[in-house]
């Protein structure tokens, strides 16, 4: 594998960062390449990178590579910047982290009014596992250079805080876990102040383990804004109509029907999902 250690690309905020090929090559193997695949791309990658390329250039390249040998692992590479997608409401990645959790063996809800002292409060999710109640607010950003900084973790805490207050007559709202979950990251005053406040953290790469990205890993729940074979306008409409994850598709062949599509390309969709999310729903 080429090392390009010197070369500066630009993060989605703006941020310039070295250019680790392994970090590149990691992503590709746990996409489902093998290592000469993954090292092949990396190396091609590698040699044409520019001082000042983006991130995202990277990405749509190893992707595009990915797609050309096989399209279940070029979704399953997409998955983060699938995340991205599940908009423009927040709604269809509160439904995902829910499916996430219940794959856990966790009961959920979304979008709950619970009691507090002083007023009530609309939390994304709830989770509830034996003597685990996780309650979680979900923070989804479109756009992968934006955190969720501070404020936020401010402004949660004191919700919680409320319906803490409000929980003597109310024990069903005594949550054992308080909790934030983003699609991107978090800012590192967030991220100190949750660890001093008692507030649980959850990104893509936070926290080092157990983090949203092995969380899709471990459950194999992939958004449906992952599969190649429909374009986004396609997606975003089998979303309104509550369809969030991959494997849901399956289940609803009348509404890829509904989107106007022939039966070939309605087979092509439906061999990508089976390949990329086999487990029966």
């Amino acid at each position: 594998m080429r090392s390009n250690q010197s070369v500066l690309v630009k993060k989605a905020n703006g941020e310039r960062e070295l250019f680790i090929p392994e970090k590149l090559f990691q992503s590709l193997v746990r996409s489902g390449a093998d290592a000469d695949t993954a090292d092949a791309i990396t190396a091609q990658i590698a040699s044409g990178l520019q001082e000042g390329d983006r991130t995202a250039d990277i990405y749509r390249r190893a992707f595009s590579e990915l797609r050309r040998i096989e399209r279940p692992m070029a979704a399953r590479y997409s998955v983060k910047h699938a995340l991205l997608e599940l908009g423009p409401s927040g709604y269809p990645f509160e439904d995902y982290l829910a499916e996430i959790y219940r794959a856990q063996g966790y009961l959920t809800t979304t979008r709950v009014m619970v009691k507090g002292k002083c007023v009530e409060h609309e939390l994304d999710l709830i989770a509830v596992r034996d003597d685990e109640r996780i309650g979680a607010e979900a923070k989804f950003h479109n756009n992968s250079g934006l955190k969720s900084d501070i404020k936020v973790a401010l402004y949660v805490q004191a919700r919680f805080e409320d319906i803490a207050a409000g929980t003597r007559a109310e024990s069903a709202n005594d949550f054992t876990t308080r909790m934030i979950v983003t699609n991107t990251k978090f800012t590192e005053q967030a991220e100190l102040y949750a660890a001093c406040a008692g507030l649980t953290l959850l990104s893509w790469d936070y926290p080092e383990k157990g983090n949203l990205r092995e969380l899709i890993e471990e459950t194999r729940i992939h958004p449906i804004t992952c599969i190649t074979t429909l374009s986004v306008a396609h997606k975003k409409r089998l979303m309104e109509q509550g369809v969030v994850l991959c494997r849901q598709v399956r289940e609803h062949t009348q509404e890829l029907e509904g989107l106007g599509l022939q039966s070939k390309a309605i087979d092509r969709v439906l061999a990508e999902t089976q390949a990329l999310c086999p487990h029966p729903f």
